[in-house]
């Protein structure tokens, strides 16, 4: 019994990628009968058909498909090895195989073995011979599965009426031959009666199967032996559409020549045609544009067959349809035209075969820009080529299309500030893009993003950095909300003209506050994350840094925001938060009159010559001392005393 057992163990093991429920009514000596009889067998099946036989579940043939080429290949070759490794250790031992004793069907189709097949055929009982497993399969599906020819013919033979029997799927074994491409079977069982209409659950016939192979053989003798050429499965899919998507041309022929209709819709709306130019059969395309079919057949979402070709960049497909008149600016229902559809997946040359037919005109109307989708997918080429060709950067999207966002967003600057995209940035900035134009203001994504370059770039044109998030109001800029933390980002904001004194006017002055409410927000959203007032007022900075995140930084951020102001007072909160910092006087102190005349001298410079203009100070002819005090740089210890300013 420990014997069997550890056999039991290791022949799953070796058919560890079958579907257990193909063995699992398996007693253990029939088990390890099959086992040793695959090893022993002198009709063992090679490398190709061992991984056909073996790694592909039976009971599941749908799932072929998924299970990449290499690995059923490798899985094969290394179960080849084993095998052999197996037969050679039995030959040397003869008398450690008991297959003559314990004969199992299994094995015997399996090897295609006749001769054993028929002799359990004579000493078994019908009844027991042909018990479904827990998935209805009988002897009939395994010999169909296994391309087990000679053992299928006596099985016919035996029971004739079961040539049609049915899995739990509905699968006949006719239909599990078409499916693993076993036309020496399928010719048998057609012969015998399999009928080529009955359908599987998903409502696929054997010509349907075929089709979905690519086996025109088995398309062949399935058509001939009086299959449907027009039967769809449950999604109205047809065997057409197969064949196209299989882009086998002589396998189309055969359907229309037995009567398919090239213009039948699935329950997308989609036609063969469509379906061609889709997945880029050329051919396919070819032939049915010959037959006459409608080459501005649109799905049931207003796709049409050319829009399909240019999103998945098939541009010998687009060129077809181009050349035959296919209609460049038919929208979908959500007004995307072909062009929007190639620049969103980056097909370059595809682009450049549009544009010379695509309405600019049309593209407005649409309430979404190429250059948008370009953007969000960072096809910098494609931006660059719209761009060139004179697309509106500042093109908004429209309110439909605006609210699909949670940030409602508007521009394409700010498809690329969210990405994190520079160079696209960059581009849009230099041919004339708006970065004050969303509602959220681009600056803001980048600050939260902790995007140096891109707050750099950003503020070089214009950007508001005072700017504030609609939805949750501040008395003071909201970008400060974003860099508590970031010293280097706070001072690059407060010297591209940050609002300082904003920070300082709080309603309440020396007077008691009332208590603050928390509100925090996950992900990556421009919502405040700290203590605020409720929604419906407007919160003041004070109250944002008594939020214990930020209260252990308030007396950096004080210190800081102190020397691009004056004249300001520090509120009874704000002493209070800074009683517990170690610089605590120092700063108080900062805040209070008289304040250093040199120290008055800049902020007002500052203030008259604003923050554009602060940016070209380095090209003025000014002693490097003043404009290294004007700009607050401080890694030198030269003063203006020590240079005689």
């Amino acid at each position: 019994m420990a014997a069997a057992s550890i056999a039991r163990r290791a022949t799953m093991l070796d058919f560890a990628f079958e579907d257990s429920t193909v063995y699992g009514h398996l007693t253990d000596d029939e088990l390890l009968q099959m086992a040793i009889e695959r090893s022993l067998s002198e009709d063992q099946k090679g490398p190709s058909e061992y991984a056909q036989a073996s790694f592909i579940p039976a009971s599941e043939p749908s799932k072929e498909e998924h299970i990449p080429t290499e690995a059923r290949q490798e899985y094969a070759a290394r179960q080849n090895a084993a095998l052999q490794t197996q037969r050679a250790a039995a030959a040397e031992n003869p008398e450690a195989n008991p297959s003559s004793h314990a004969p199992s069907i299994k094995a015997a189709i399996w090897n295609d073995d006749a001769k054993t097949l028929k002799q359990i055929l004579m000493k078994e009982p019908a009844e027991s011979l042909n018990k479904p497993n827990e998935e209805g399969w009988i002897h009939l599906h395994d010999a169909a599965y296994y391309n087990a020819v000679e053992c299928l013919k006596l099985l016919l033979q035996a029971f004739p009426d079961l040539v049609n029997k049915r899995n739990d799927k509905n699968q006949t074994p006719l239909l599990v031959a078409v499916g693993y491409k076993n036309l020496a079977c399928v010719k048998v069982l057609i012969d015998a009666g399999g009928d080529p209409n009955i359908a599987n659950r998903a409502g696929e016939t054997a010509v349907y199967k075929a089709c979905e192979k690519g086996s025109e053989e088995i398309l062949d003798a399935v058509l001939k032996a009086g299959g449907n050429a027009t039967r769809a499965n449950i999604e109205r899919f047809t065997p057409l559409h197969e064949a196209a998507d299989t882009k086998n041309v002589n396998m189309v022929k055969m359907l229309v020549e037995a009567g398919a209709k090239t213009c039948t819709k699935d329950c997308n709306g989609v036609e063969p045609l469509f379906t061609a130019a889709q997945c880029g059969a050329v051919e396919v395309l070819n032939y049915f544009i010959k037959l006459g079919e409608n080459i501005n057949t649109q799905a049931n979402d207003g796709a049409t067959a050319l829009y399909e070709a240019s999103k998945n960049g098939h541009e010998e497909c687009v060129k077809i349809l181009l050349s035959k008149g296919a209609d460049v600016n038919r929208t979908t229902i959500l007004g995307l035209t072909p062009l929007h559809a190639a620049s969103k997946n980056g097909h370059v040359n595809v682009v450049l075969l549009l544009l010379p037919l695509t309405n600019k005109g049309m593209i407005t109307r649409s309430g979404i820009s190429p250059l948008h989708l370009a953007a969000e997918s960072n096809q910098d080429q494609i931006l660059e080529i719209l761009i060139q060709e004179g697309f509106g950067v500042n093109l908004q999207l429209s309110t439909e299309y605006s609210n699909m966002y949670e940030d409602r967003r508007s521009t394409v600057l700010y498809f690329a500030v969210k990405a994190g995209n520079v160079e696209a940035a960059s581009m849009l900035l230099q041919a004339g893009a708006d970065p004050n134009l969303d509602v959220f203001n681009p600056v803001l994504v980048a600050v939260r993003k902790g995007n140096k370059e891109m707050v750099s770039l950003l503020v070089e044109y214009g950007a508001n950095v005072n700017a504030c998030i609609p939805t949750h109001p501040t008395t003071f800029p909201a970008a400060m909300l974003f860099c508590m933390k970031h010293r280097n980002m706070f001072k690059m904001l407060l010297d591209n003209g940050l609002d300082a004194d904003a920070c300082f006017d709080c309603v309440y002055g020396n007077n008691r506050h009332p208590p603050v409410k928390i509100h925090r927000s996950s992900g990556d959203n421009l919502y405040l994350h700290g203590l605020m007032a409720p929604h419906t007022s407007t919160a003041q900075f004070c109250e944002v840094m008594a939020d214990p995140v930020n209260s252990p930084w308030v007396g950096t951020i004080l210190d800081m925001l102190l020397d691009y102001t004056v004249h300001v007072k520090l509120c009874s909160r704000l002493s209070n938060l800074l009683d517990n910092n170690s610089k605590s006087q120092s700063i108080k102190d900062k805040a209070k009159p008289p304040f250093p005349l040199l120290h008055l001298c800049r902020v007002n410079i500052r203030k008259q010559v604003g923050h554009q203009r602060m940016r070209q100070m380095t090209s003025l002819p000014l002693p490097k001392c003043l404009i290294r005090f004007l700009v607050y740089d401080n890694s030198e210890s030269e003063n203006l005393s020590q240079c005689g300013c």
